[in-house]
């Protein structure tokens, strides 16, 4: 998979940028502020139809303008793509996979596939169960529109339950909570299933490569924990679910929101048998993320068959040399796209084909090394 072009017209603080990628390490230099990491978003945004820093549109386009645009001219195993998001204030975006508008969100997922490392992967171990679940969620989606589908039909129907347990007098009833606790059930039922997949998959993927990175010394396991328990079949997860729904219902309207179901799942890593989040020193809670992130790129390959495009957003500053290293050889093969305040922190990678881009406030010009 290849970038061969970006353009952005009045997005962040970006007036208008046409350019032109290498095929192998893209590094954007230059202070903080100037407009690095906007590419890597925009980037990401054309891959997952969101961007990784907020959730507001609007906050995407160039200050006191009316819209904005991000437009991607790509290659992968399908041939020629192009992507296009267009932004209004006001409006919801719009975007256009090669000239043609996307009518649901989902028809973008695949097209551009991407890995994006940042410091703040850290918070896949120290952080919160929804930060786990978001990366499962967005890696499958990437590999599946079926699941995004159901994934976002799931939190709509999750959405309109909870609404109905917060209503005061209670309106509607028993009786309505039990059409929307058939099809959280249903569809808790399906993403239950394929995260499980997806994590067992990742599980052995990532114990090869953190066997590696630590030597043989470490063995890394990662285990999907479900609210649904060890039920692993569609059916069994469903019953359990609607029965836990109509159990539960009471103790829901006194609180306010729903207690069972996939949004209270959660991703248990482990390092020779301990919870790395509980017991692992900071090094091997850094060293798993790497495993994980680096297990994803393995994963596009086997099913995409192509590597993804790597998005390295100050990654450095937060690795020792032998882990930068050790990402660079993982990456041998994939586009990427590096963000640092100063090329001084490469000169102890083994990075080869290089092209380094100044950026300068809301400027981006190719810079001789």
């Amino acid at each position: 998979m290849l970038i061969e072009r970006l353009k952005l017209n009045n997005y962040r603080n970006y007036e208008s940028l046409d350019i032109k990628f290498n095929k192998g390490f893209n590094v954007l230099t230059g202070d903080n502020a100037q407009g690095k990491t906007g590419v890597l978003e925009a980037i990401f945004l054309c891959a997952l139809g969101r961007s990784h820093r907020t959730s507001r549109d609007s906050e995407l386009i160039r200050y006191n303008c009316a819209g904005g645009y991000v437009g991607i001219n790509l290659k992968n195993n399908q041939g020629d793509e192009s992507v296009e998001i267009k932004l209004r204030i006001g409006e919801n975006k719009k975007v256009f996979v090669n000239k043609i508008e996307c009518k649901k969100i989902g028809e973008l997922m695949g097209v551009l596939n991407t890995v994006m490392f940042s410091p703040e992967d850290l918070s896949l171990v120290k952080g919160s169960p929804q930060e786990r679940r978001r990366f499962l969620d967005m890696e499958i989606s990437q590999l599946s529109s079926e699941y995004f589908y159901t994934l976002q039909r799931y939190n709509k129907v999750l959405k309109q339950r909870n609404a109905v347990l917060k209503d005061d007098e209670n309106m509607y009833g028993k009786g309505v909570l039990a059409i929307y606790d058939e099809q959280l059930s249903r569809l808790g039922s399906k993403i239950t299933v394929k995260r499980r997949e997806m994590t067992d998959t990742l599980s052995t993927v990532a114990h090869d490569i953190h066997k590696m990175i630590s030597s043989s010394k470490e063995f890394l396991e990662i285990q999907y924990k479900a609210d649904a328990g060890s039920f692993e079949k569609e059916d069994d997860i469903f019953d359990y679910m609607m029965e836990s729904l109509i159990k539960n219902s009471s103790e829901d309207i006194r609180r306010g929101h729903t207690s069972t179901g996939p949004h209270r799942d959660d991703i248990i890593i482990k390092i020779n048998g301990n919870d790395v989040r509980t017991y692992g020193s900071q090094g091997q809670q850094r060293t798993a993320a790497l495993s994980l992130k680096l297990s994803e790129i393995a994963l596009v390959r086997k099913i995409k068959g192509e590597s993804p495009i790597l998005l390295l957003d100050d990654v450095f500053s937060e690795l020792d040399d032998e882990r930068q290293n050790l990402l660079i050889e993982a990456t041998r093969d994939c586009q990427c796209f590096l963000s640092c305040t100063s090329i001084n922190s490469l000169k102890q990678t083994q990075i080869e084909n290089v092209t380094v881009y100044e950026c300068i406030n809301g400027t981006l010009k190719q810079k001789s090394i």
